[in-house]
């Protein structure tokens, strides 16, 4: 029988291990739970995904919010683009509508009729609201208007005046004109008919330049409604039956959420400069860029930022109704400002400054026909007077001025000497030395003989030897 020491020994290695073994497994029992808890809280925060997923896929299949787009300035391919894209973004995420916010002067034909297209053949709905106040619905925005499924405006804005317009300096006959106007006519007719709105005024519109308010559009049911802002328009439109190109569609916007979907950089940029004064700014210092790297080459930077403001204009160009004898008038006006530089006088910089001024003014009047979605588009007068001058100055004294310092001579070595005084070192008959400006030099006297410390003047110079006579 062991010691009863020993037995105490045994009886608390035993009671060590039991402990030790229950903790093990109590820790083991904890890290069992905290797995299971955190299987359980990845499982449900899946689940609570799936379920929100499925709520928002819900909400976007039910469209139970709107997008909306803001269309301000000239209609251009950039413009057509963008609407294009908001049509498509309304499409994919199940949007209510599409509303367009419109204010526009008009613009150009084809991307006028691109959007138009667009609009009569999209599944999603698509409203169309002139605003805000004192905005406008010209030329191309009456086309545009009455293509919607729900044609709005806020009170003082108005719509209309879509006639051709020949430009100042055109030659449009009559009968190009009567062309235009009866295709433009029939076109806006057809979708007045299409929308049930008022084709009679439509054609009016077109045909004699008819205008009308907000309020005067909705008695001749040429728009829907007034609204005085975006949450009154999705009271004013909310259960509102349209037929779109996908069929009938009840639109669902009372306290809708709204979604912007605003104009990406390069539409942004590009819908910026096609603007008659911006493009016509690029030309103009695109050109003065180039002629002075021509003028000073290896620059580099003028080169590069020519070339840069001549594509971006060539870019604006083409949305707009340009007259290329009005570049070429700008361009003959450069070339009479640089001519000017080797001629005496100023004749040709007075002939170059009104080519200047002539290309300028007629810079987007085009010998075509007139369109009925492009606004009167002209140079503003200060900004062609500023250019004019600018680059009038820029040929009559920068440029000749570095034409007059390249024929300049320059005088380098003993010929610089030239001109100068100095003294007689010694005596000169006719050979001697001079000091002039601190050296001495070789010397012959021209014009009889010098004495030593005689002021001399340097005439000219023969190898390394000076001509001098006296002061």
């Amino acid at each position: 029988m062991p010691p009863p020491w020993r037995t105490s020994k045994v009886k608390v290695q035993r009671t060590s291990t039991k402990s030790a073994l229950h903790l093990v497994l109590d820790f083991e029992r904890l890290v069992e739970m905290k797995r299971r808890a955190l299987a359980m809280s990845v499982l449900g925060v899946i689940g609570a995904c799936l379920l929100f997923g499925g709520f928002s896929s819900a909400l976007a299949q039910h469209g139970e919010h709107v997008d909306v787009i803001t269309v301000k300035g000239v209609i251009d391919p950039f413009i057509a683009q963008y609407v294009g894209r908001g049509l498509d973004v309304a499409q994919e995420d199940g949007a209510q509508c599409l509303i367009v916010q419109l204010d526009t002067p008009g613009g150009s034909d084809v991307p006028m009729r691109v959007i138009v297209q667009k609009m009569l053949n999209s599944s999603v709905p698509i409203v169309v609201y002139v605003s805000p106040a004192g905005a406008r619905a010209g030329s191309a925005g009456v086309f545009i208007t009455l293509a919607a499924n729900v044609a709005a405006m806020a009170p003082g804005t108005n719509i209309g005046a879509a006639h051709p317009v020949a430009m100042p300096g055109t030659e449009i006959t009559e009968i190009m004109e009567e062309k235009a106007t009866s295709d433009a006519a029939a076109y806006v007719r057809a979708i007045a008919e299409k929308r049930g709105r008022n084709a009679e005024w439509a054609e009016k519109a077109v045909r004699e330049s008819a205008s009308i308010i907000a309020r005067e559009a909705v008695e001749y049911e040429v728009v829907d409604l007034i609204a005085d802002d975006l949450t009154d328009l999705l009271d004013k439109i909310d259960g509102r039956e349209v037929i779109t190109a996908a069929g009938p569609v009840i639109l669902k916007t009372r306290g809708a959420p709204v979604r912007t979907i605003g104009m990406n950089f390069a539409e942004k940029f590009l819908h910026v400069i096609v603007d008659p004064n911006i493009a016509y700014l690029l030309l103009s210092i695109g050109t003065l860029a180039l002629v002075a790297e021509f003028y000073q080459p290896g620059a580099i930077l003028p080169a590069v930022t020519g070339a840069i403001c001549l594509i971006l204009a060539f870019v604006a160009f083409g949305s707009l109704p340009v007259n290329w004898g009005g570049v070429a008038l700008i361009v003959l006006a450069v070339v009479l400002f640089i001519l000017d530089i080797e001629v005496a006088g100023f004749m040709l910089s007075v002939g170059g400054a009104i080519a200047f001024v002539l290309g300028s003014l007629m810079l987007f009047s085009p010998f075509a026909p007139p369109s009925p979605t492009m606004p009167r588009l002209t140079v503003s007068w200060p900004l062609i007077a500023l250019m004019t001058a600018t680059i009038a100055s820029f040929f009559l004294f920068a440029v000749s001025a570095g034409i007059r310092a390249q024929r300049t001579k320059v005088a380098s070595g003993i010929e610089s000497m030239i001109g100068a005084t100095g003294v007689a070192a010694s005596d000169l008959d006719p050979w001697g030395t001079v000091q002039v400006r601190s050296e001495l030099w070789s010397a012959v006297a021209e014009e009889g003989s010098i004495k030593k410390g005689e002021q001399v003047r340097v005439v000219g110079a023969e190898g390394v030897r000076l001509k001098v006579t006296k002061k």
